[in-house]
């Protein structure tokens, strides 16, 4: 049986897809897992903050959850291009269990350092390099061809629903029940995530994994993203947006507390602000109100995203940088689903999982964008860095925009 699903005889509509159970297992196993990761993101940096009163060390342990990324990205696709991506996601959540069942004891035990934190965000991290070019490219393949942007698209909205939920919840259980309990319930969600694996129908051509060749394996999809125009859009826009947009989240914390000073709730409704627009904005993008078919419409989210980032640190209160990064959200979600769409679509597919692993190195330059927040923020306070931030991201898009795309 090949990866992709045999069974399905016409195209699923977006309700119809959670009913595929390839695809519903696949997306529960993203939903459970993007919802931990985004709770213990804020967590952390609330915690950090807290026993630290230093933004930097706040921005620090969200940077160790994003290095990997950049680190290994590239090796994690060669790898799944390679081997059986059901047991590379499987031993993944083994990992990300044992990580989270290690922080849970030593919290638990009073023990729990800003150190553990960071050591811990790259073990996470670690998972979440593979996850694109592992997981993702799974949902893609369980589907018909015509139906993987609306897939994708249906994904990313409960990745923008986890993003939402995960700090909502993490700043009330912060409030109400301290650190102990958040990697607890982590431990239990991952281990659920493994069982629902476990019963998961997918079998993928594999084959032996050369360790020498991979270097040339990476060259290899590299020489396929400089060709194709649109994947190098799409490689130099999410470089410019995860370094210089989406470093916002690494100041949410110092931003809710030290300028709006409001409660570590208040601040999770700030960091939720922005998927839950994305949500909004995919929930139209799933249902096929909004065609992904032009390329330019991850540019323009972008452009949104980074618009709203500037707004909210211009905001005077703490409801308008709350709504701007609600609007900020609308675009994000456009620019998401297209950076894999077009990946998935636009790649060849033997090559599509390096080419993601290629984007997974792209995402991970978010930490650079996270460590030049944190250091701006100790010297101007985090508006002024977020600004800062923004403005010179907008420029660089907008020079992507006339270099590449323009008729």
């Amino acid at each position: 049986m090949s990866a992709r699903d045999a069974t399905a005889k016409r195209p699923l509509g977006a309700g119809e897809l959670l009913r595929s159970p390839r695809f519903l297992r696949l997306w529960i196993i993203g939903a459970l897992g993007g919802a931990m990761r985004w709770l213990d993101l804020l967590v952390a940096g609330i915690y950090a903050f807290d026993l630290t009163g230093s933004a930097f060390a706040a921005a620090l342990v969200t940077l160790a959850r994003s290095l990997p990324m950049l680190l290994v990205g590239s090796l994690a696709g060669a790898i799944a291009e390679a081997l059986d991506r059901k047991r590379l996601l499987a031993g993944g959540l083994l990992i990300l269990t044992l990580n989270a069942a290690t922080l849970f004891a030593l919290a638990a035990s009073a023990r729990l350092a800003v150190s553990h934190l960071v050591i811990g965000g790259l073990v996470s991290g670690v998972f979440w390099a593979g996850e694109m070019s592992i997981r993702r490219r799974m949902v893609g393949e369980v589907v018909e061809t015509g139906q993987v942007g609306k897939a994708i698209a249906l994904d990313s909205v409960t990745g923008s629903l986890t993003r939402m939920l995960g700090p909502l919840l993490g700043g009330a259980l912060y409030e109400t029940a301290g650190v102990p309990l958040t990697y607890l319930l982590a431990t239990l969600l991952h281990l659920a995530s493994l069982a629902i694996l476990w019963r998961l129908p997918y079998r993928a051509e594999a084959r032996r994994l050369d360790l020498v060749r991979i270097p040339a394996e990476i060259a290899e999809g590299i020489a396929i993203v400089r060709g194709a125009p649109i994947l190098t859009m799409v490689v130099l826009v999410t470089i410019i947006t995860n370094i210089f947009a989406f470093c916002y989240s690494a100041l949410v914390a110092p931003l809710g507390i030290e300028s709006f000073a409001v409660s570590p709730f208040l601040v999770g409704v700030l960091a939720a602000a922005e998927p839950c627009g994305a949500m909004a904005s995919g929930l139209l993008l799933a249902a096929g109100f909004l065609r992904l078919e032009q390329p330019r419409l991850m540019l323009r989210g972008a452009a949104l995203l980074f618009a709203a980032v500037a707004l909210a640190a211009l905001s005077p209160s703490y409801p308008l940088a709350v709504s701007a990064l609600f609007l900020g959200g609308l675009g994000s979600a456009v620019f998401s689903s297209m950076q894999s769409t077009l990946v998935l679509t636009q790649a060849p597919p033997a090559l599509r999982s390096r080419v993601m692993g290629l984007v997974t190195v792209s995402i991970g330059t978010g930490p650079f964008g996270i460590l030049a927040a944190g250091l701006l923020s100790e010297a101007t306070g985090p508006g002024m860095a977020l600004l800062a931030l923004a403005v010179t991201g907008g420029t660089l898009l907008a020079l992507v925009w006339l270099r590449r795309l323009a008729p």
